[in-house]
């Protein structure tokens, strides 16, 4: 799609929509108000009928062609809510809403109205609604037929009324697609079936990725983790004929010398549970397990392609995790890169082993902040369902940054407490851990469990997605399917000056 940044009158510009935007209360003001006027008293008339009252998604479409000549052929009205409610999330709904709507009418150019909404900047503004509108218009049709009558946007214009307001909207407009290009890189990976997304072919998209945008990539084989003693990260492999990776993506942006931030991403590229094998119903869904991975795939390409000012690794243990005769066990014991033993309770809680040699890997890089994100814990969806982060960590500062980070992104997240006492549970009886101690408190103590094998000294935050990496029904910005969570929330933080 053809994203531009201009100035002018939105009222003048010959697209096939215009979109503008109204506060709950306040529908009739600034342009909206022009646009009335020059439309003879037609949107006044819709709110004095309550048919619209800007409430946030509701949208009012009037076709005006005749009246304003020369101007867009549809007007779309799509309301904010309450002006002192307004947060990122509200344009970027917006932006996706009136994207999609207008896509399904056959609109090839669109134009939206952009400003410095209610305390945004206009380099936030106009990066949230080219973001909402990027996201909200992604499909995952790789194995659709081809579709020659398929509608699509081709051309999306922000238009600022004031040319001062230019170099900041082209600013944020580049952000917004830069990050959108590399969220949807990750949905791409996810939306995937796992005989497309195995181990070795995310390996290769993260090469391509490093390619792309100039990273350092190397991939570990099997042969090399087990010259390191990653015996925990092994044994879930061990079940597949598919070989796993330990793929490590590098940047930096940073000062030479600088302590990088590490992230590391849950690669499970299909989970069947292994030995503890799951229900069937819902297991192709499984293909998803591999959400944090992506995510940290998507948020090395950004960071690079942002040339943000910081250094950065990415660790990606990625590995299927399926029962066969060679596949390990309940009740066997097995030894992580540090040397801690442990005792195999269930294989379906293969993801704390596959993270647990990854962050001990971590420490060659000696960083200065380690986050891992992954798709965990059953419990955290219990806890939190499909709203919320489940955050556990070791640093109240790091926290304390993430929470902000999360809520300006719209990918929240909630602090679980990591008193001692939930580790007690993870403590085995023939081995220093087991890795899994039943239903109660399972989000935390995995926590607990993954703290054992951080760096000592190393701040470090971890990110269960496990309630939030799937959509079922689709949202205004978040279609049905892989949600590319935790790059929007990554980078923000990052951002911020990580």
């Amino acid at each position: 799609m053809d994203l531009k940044v201009k100035a002018g009158d939105i009222l003048k510009d010959k697209s096939d929509a215009a979109v503008l935007t109204a506060f709950e209360g306040e529908a009739m003001s600034g342009i909206l108000k022009d646009a009335d006027k020059a439309l003879g008293g037609v949107i006044s008339d819709g709110v004095k009928s309550g048919e619209f009252t800007g409430k946030p998604g509701e949208m009012l479409l009037l076709h005006t062609a005749k009246e304003l000549k020369g101007g867009p052929a549809r007007l779309l009205v799509v309301g904010l809510g309450k002006k002192d409610k307004l947060k990122a999330d509200s344009l970027m709904r917006a932006s996706g809403t009136a994207a999609r709507k207008l896509r399904k009418l056959g609109c090839k150019e669109v134009v939206f109205s952009v400003d410095e909404s209610a305390g945004l900047t206009i380099t936030r503004s106009a990066m949230h609604w080219a973001q909402g509108a990027l996201l909200g218009l992604y499909t995952y049709d790789t194995f659709k037929a081809v579709d020659k009558d398929k509608k699509e946007i081709k051309k999306l214009t922000l238009m600022v009324a004031d040319r001062s307001a230019l170099k900041g909207a082209e600013e944020g407009a580049k952000t917004g697609r830069l990050i959108s290009e590399s969220v949807c890189y990750a949905r791409d990976m996810i939306n995937a079936p796992a005989n497309e997304m195995t181990p070795t072919i995310m390996a290769e998209r993260a090469k391509r990725a490093a390619k792309d945008v100039g990273l350092r990539y190397k991939s570990l084989e099997a042969s090399d983790c087990r010259k390191l003693g990653m015996g925990s990260f092994l044994a879930v492999a061990a079940g597949s004929v598919q070989p796993p990776k330990l793929i490590t993506l590098e940047y930096s942006g940073g000062k030479r010398g600088e302590k990088p931030v590490v992230l590391v991403g849950k690669a499970i590229t299909f989970d069947s549970g292994g030995i503890s094998i799951k229900p069937v119903s819902g297991m192709e869904k499984m293909k998803y397990d591999m959400s944090g991975g992506a995510a940290v795939i998507g948020v090395m390409r950004a960071a690079a392609a942002l040339k943000l000012p910081v250094n950065l690794v990415g660790l990606v243990p990625a590995s299927e995790n399926l029962p066969s005769g060679s596949a390990y066990k309940p009740g066997d014991v097995v030894r992580a890169m540090n040397g801690k033993t442990i005792e195999i309770i269930s294989t379906d809680a293969e993801g704390r082993m596959v993270l647990a040699d990854a962050l001990c890997y971590s420490e060659r890089y000696k960083p200065r902040a380690i986050i891992d994100i992954a798709t965990l814990t059953g419990g955290c969806v219990v806890a939190l369902g499909d709203q919320a982060i489940g955050l556990m960590g070791n640093d109240s500062a790091l926290n304390s940054a993430i929470l902000d980070a999360g809520s300006k992104t719209f990918e929240r997240a909630w602090e679980l407490p990591m008193w001692d006492e939930f580790l007690e549970p993870m403590k085995g009886d023939v081995s220093d851990l087991r890795n899994a101690a039943g239903r109660e408190a399972q989000t935390i103590t995995a926590g607990k469990f993954l703290e054992e094998f951080v760096p000592k000294g190393v701040a470090w935050a971890h990110l269960d997605i496990a309630g939030v990496a799937w959509e079922e029904k689709g949202m205004a910005y978040i279609p049905k399917g892989a949600r590319g969570t935790g790059v929007r929330l990554l980078l923000e933080y990052l951002m911020a000056g990580a």
